[in-house]
């Protein structure tokens, strides 16, 4: 580990020396930023995957030529540029042509073709009355525990997988149509569809066509099962399928599925433990029994989540605060490491700064140090992630690029 973080010291000394001046170009500003803080390589990338990052999305009205320079110049820094599919009647058409354009010249530069497809995952819950849950006495109710007032019983949603499909259809046609390929298509896709967590057990055994599908009910693994299952199964039919019988070589995926041991060490924003949930307790952790969706997905990538999640430093008594970020978030990327056959790639969302705190924040959580954060993706690297997917608000986005840029070029 010392003479990897000695590579890295070195790398940071001459690539500051190179830096990403000499460009008459104006940048969009969220690219600009990426451009200020990444890099370019000293270390040739080879076959290796590009790092993705949020604010590194293809910039809205930007003409062929300066398109072509924002792609060529985040190459040069091993930043992969990702298109956004937006299926909204007004916007389809032009989000297909603008997706196209920026594909082309990808193609052209023998580049990945890349993609964010999460707009097109929702909403299986739309609101619809006919998803609603139904009491014993047939009136209908939602579970509001999700963080989304509208999400109902998961077992009224056949009907909407046409249309949920169409979405992602129209746009891996256009691409056909075109001779464009696909080469990497992920989503964001979170809160919707079929969710065990939070009160929605209780909610589903109230519901009297949930009672009807789930055999045993009560037991909260077989809910689960069920429920991911389902899950699953929409994923498949709705997302992967439509755009694997086209483009077989793609990478597609979503966040937080990935193969792992049965185990679940984060919580996400919208999550909260429930008494009676099947659980290893490790210290203040509850790590909860997790269903192994991944294969009935049909997803070629795995998309594990390892965040500074708020919750997760009162979790623990460790003297050093940065052990407490550190221990956690290394059991989820040793977790899918082990899990995840060779010949899946593990593409890691990662986050540096603390996720999702409350508006009042325990000054007692300390932020995560950047030294050990680096140290973590050295960690992560080593344990089988190939490459990483940055998110964050825009606000973080200079610190987030830099910190985990560095040791993406230092990895080459």
């Amino acid at each position: 580990m010392k003479a990897i973080l000695r590579a890295l010291s070195a790398y940071m000394v001459i690539a500051s020396a190179i830096g990403a001046k000499g460009n008459e170009v104006t940048w969009p500003e969220h690219i600009r930023v990426v451009l200020n803080e990444a890099r370019l390589l000293t270390l040739d990338r080879g076959e290796r995957l590009p790092l993705y990052l949020w604010p590194a999305a293809a910039p809205a009205d930007v003409d062929e030529a300066t398109a072509e320079r924002i792609i060529k110049a985040l190459n040069q820094r091993g930043i992969g540029l990702f298109s956004s599919w937006h299926p909204g009647v007004k916007r389809r058409e032009k989000s297909l042509a603008d997706a196209l354009r920026i594909a082309r010249i990808q193609a052209r530069l023998g580049l990945r073709v890349n993609v964010n497809a999460t707009s097109c995952l929702y909403s299986f819950f739309n609101g619809d009355p006919r998803t609603a849950h139904l009491d014993e006495t047939g009136k209908p109710f939602w579970d509001d525990s999700l963080g989304k007032g509208r999400m109902g019983c998961p077992f009224t949603l056949d009907f909407r997988r046409g249309p949920m499909r169409e979405q992602i259809e129209f746009f891996v046609k256009g691409y056909k149509d075109a001779g464009v390929r696909l080469d990497f298509v992920f989503a964001d896709w979170e809160i919707d569809g079929p969710i065990e967590f939070n009160r929605a057990h209780a909610a589903s055994k109230r519901c009297r066509r949930c009672r009807e599908h789930i055999k045993n009910i009560d037991d909260f693994a077989e809910f689960q099962k069920v429920l991911r299952e389902l899950r699953s199964d929409l994923q498949r039919d709705c997302y992967s399928r439509p755009i694997l019988s086209r483009f077989p070589n793609a990478l597609v995926g979503n966040y937080a599925v990935y193969p792992h041991n049965g185990l679940r060490y984060w919580y996400d924003y919208f999550e909260y433990y429930v008494d009676g949930q099947p659980h290893v307790a490790d210290q203040r952790a509850k790590y909860r029994k997790w269903y192994d969706e991944f294969p009935g997905t049909g997803y070629t990538f795995a998309m594990p989540v390892v965040y500074t999640w708020y919750p997760t430093f009162g979790w623990y008594d460790f003297e050093d605060p940065d052990y407490r970020w550190f221990y956690n978030m290394l059991l989820v990327a040793s977790n899918v490491g082990q899990y995840t056959p060779p010949d899946v790639p593990i593409i890691s969302f990662v986050h540096y700064h603390t996720t999702a705190p409350p508006e009042k924040p325990d000054p007692q959580v300390k932020q995560f140090s950047e030294q050990k954060y680096q140290e973590l993706l050295w960690h992560m690297l080593l344990r089988g992630t190939d490459t990483f997917f940055l998110w964050c608000p825009s606000e973080q986005a200079a610190t987030e690029v830099r910190l985990l840029h560095a040791v993406y070029a230092a990895a080459q």
